[in-house]
């Protein structure tokens, strides 16, 4: 029996790294075009090549993006979604191109607003920390700006994959859920550098896990986040309910005719009375009982 549990875990634990490493796959082909360019990047700054040629790589990357990452990124958060809501069992590439069809034009047009945003920031906190020594404090702040922004990436994607609402409501509900919620940005900004830390140190890690492992990690904190609010918004609805009924009671109560609600009064104060009455007989007839037994207890 023990063996057969060992063996059964270590199936179901293959299974997980064959989900991860195919998924993660599918991620690096989709997004093939800026991880060229983002891998030329980086080859031209250690070669110490011309500002000229990484300006060109970067316009380049900025093109790109919105079109190529944004969209496989959301299709690898339809997928790590399943996963998290406990539907293990479905298929990775169906779900993969199916997430990849359904949420291109919303992705791609919200990679365009994002990659425009990070552009004017980047250039900002540039700008502000180099040329404008005296207002590196704005440096700062549009630095934490952009740790907001990227965060709130994740909440796009996860959104996106979870949400059916308009692209305007995501972007802005993504922003909002990052500012609200800074325990969970702050875990997702920590587990999202440590994972891509170990990534510098393997680098294998990027082609077969690295990416499907940040966006299952994203999307969970995300779900725990939804769980949350989820749960008190049924609290507040069932308080809102409970204060409704109540004010209906009081508002058929109102709307009752004055002689109605006189013989309603009327009626409680027959009953009170009733009820005084029996109380009282019921004890007298207690006590007269109580008195007989004494009496022939003495005889």
């Amino acid at each position: 029996m023990e063996f057969r549990g060992v063996m059964g875990g270590l199936y179901r634990l293959s299974e997980w790294v064959m989900r991860l490493a195919g998924s993660n796959l599918l991620w690096v082909i989709c997004s093939s075009p800026f991880l060229f360019f983002l891998f030329f990047r980086f080859q031209f700054m250690q070669m110490g090549a011309s500002q000229n040629d990484i300006l060109q790589t970067n316009w380049l990357l900025g093109i790109v993006t919105p079109f190529t990452l944004f969209p496989a990124t959301a299709a690898l958060f339809t997928v790590v979604r399943k996963w998290v809501m406990g539907e293990g069992d479905v298929s990775v590439f169906k779900t993969f191109f199916r997430g990849y069809k359904d949420n291109y034009k919303q992705s791609m047009i919200g990679g365009i607003l994002y990659t425009l945003l990070f552009v004017i920031m980047y250039v900002d906190y540039t700008v502000y920390m180099n040329q404008f020594p005296k207002l590196q404090l704005l440096g700062i702040i549009m630095l934490i700006f952009l740790l907001v922004l990227f965060v709130s990436l994740f909440n796009f994607f996860s959104m996106i994959a979870h949400y059916h609402m308009g692209l305007k409501d995501i972007i802005k509900n993504a922003v909002l859920l990052s500012i609200v919620r800074p325990f969970r940005l702050f875990s997702t900004l920590i587990g999202t550098v440590a994972l891509l830390f170990i990534g510098t140190k393997y680098p294998v890690l990027f082609i077969f896990f690295l990416s499907s492992a940040i966006a299952w990690f994203a999307f969970f904190n995300f779900y725990g986040v939804f769980l949350k609010m989820q749960e008190q918004s049924e609290k507040q609805a069932a308080a809102e309910k409970e204060k409704e009924l109540q004010a209906d009671e009081q508002l058929a109560i109102g709307d009752e005719a004055p002689s109605v609600q006189a013989e309603r009064l009327n009626i409680d104060e027959v009953s009170q009375t009733s009820m005084d009455e029996d109380v009282k007989k019921k004890l007298v007839d207690e006590a007269e009982v109580t008195e007989d037994k004494t009496k022939k207890g003495r005889i």
